[in-house]
């Protein structure tokens, strides 16, 4: 695992904590597809931000919970994990 977060993981995160399947290169392709087109709630998204703060040790932005496609949820925790913020 890379200090960014990537659709695979992502992916994975989805299929552990919502027990929903989603190919990565699909949800790459469609990254600016809404979550719950792929069947994400807002509860899994929140499941998938605290897996994500437990693993790094360091919080996410308050709104991490609240993004609504793939990319905008990368570039998010990706940026927040690089700054440390």
């Amino acid at each position: 695992m890379t200090d960014r977060l990537t659709y695979e993981e992502l992916a994975a995160l989805m299929k552990k904590g919502a027990g929903l399947s989603v190919d990565p290169r699909e949800m790459e392709n469609r990254s600016g597809t809404p979550f719950d087109e792929f069947g994400l709630d807002s509860l899994g998204l929140l499941g998938i931000v605290g897996v994500l703060e437990n693993r790094h040790g360091q919080p996410l932005p308050a709104d991490a919970d609240r993004c609504k496609t793939p990319r905008e949820f990368l570039d998010l925790v990706n940026n927040s994990l690089m700054t440390g913020a």
